[in-house]
């Protein structure tokens, strides 16, 4: 199995537990959340060991092991992106499963379980047809105001969503245009769907355009940005 396929096999089978925890109406509210991301962070864990027992592993959902930081090759995973999401009945929450090699994102899968979707960085979508106007995700309960200010000089539609992996991934499918956070977010929220967006031809990058990064000691990635080739430049005329 290689790794691509490994990581699609673990995101999809992760996503179908939780659809199946959650179709079963014992749990509702946090403490469905909870046993979500549990249930899935001992499944990835769990397979990630046994099937490359020579990598490392950073999940958001267990002790961080610093030895990963000798380590070329390392599992970065977000076993439920969008925790509120998923307990409140949603469809806009991801399974994240990536592979950095030598701080690069080179392999990922973003599993949308509800939707019924797995993306991977090596098999992209048809590139879509995008509209003349821009539409940006922007986070359904706490949109920044720097979003709102781009989106002001862009003239951009606001389209709120939940997870970061949702949201990026509506930029990869055609659904949206432009994903900018800078409220920080950690390597987990972001190294699948970067591996994702570049492998379908999106730019994603920092903020200021430099590469995102990963395995650094502080997980830290204070701004991203996701958005079609066609609105970098515009983008970044914006921001300066």
């Amino acid at each position: 199995m290689t790794d691509a396929d490994l990581a699609a096999a673990l995101a999809e089978t992760a996503g179908r537990l939780l659809v199946t925890l959650r179709a079963g109406g014992t749990l509702t509210g946090a403490a469905l959340g909870d046993a979500g991301d549990a249930t899935a962070n001992a499944y990835l864990l769990s397979a990630i060991r046994a099937l490359r027992p020579d990598d490392a592993v950073l999940s958001e959902e267990d002790v961080d092991d610093l030895a990963r930081l000798a380590a070329r090759r390392v599992w970065i995973v977000d076993p439920l992106d969008g925790t509120r999401e998923y307990a409140d009945g949603r469809d806009d929450w991801a399974v994240h499963v990536a592979l950095s090699v030598d701080g690069h994102a080179a392999v990922g899968a973003v599993a949308l379980p509800a939707q019924g979707l797995t993306l991977r960085s090596d098999q992209p979508p048809p590139t879509p047809a995008r509209p003349p106007r821009a539409r940006m995700l922007v986070s359904r309960t706490r949109p920044p105001a720097e979003c709102r200010r781009l989106a002001d000089r862009l003239d951009a539609e606001l389209i709120p969503m939940g997870s970061a992996g949702a949201k990026a991934m509506a930029v990869v499918l055609g659904r949206g245009d432009i994903y900018f956070h800078t409220g920080g977010q950690r390597e987990w929220d972001n190294a699948a769907p970067v591996a994702v967006a570049l492998g379908a031809g999106l730019v994603a990058s920092r903020v200021d355009g430099s590469p995102c990064t990963y395995n650094a000691r502080d997980t830290l990635v204070p701004d991203l940005l996701i958005c079609a080739p066609e609105w970098e430049a515009r983008v970044r005329a914006a921001l300066a």
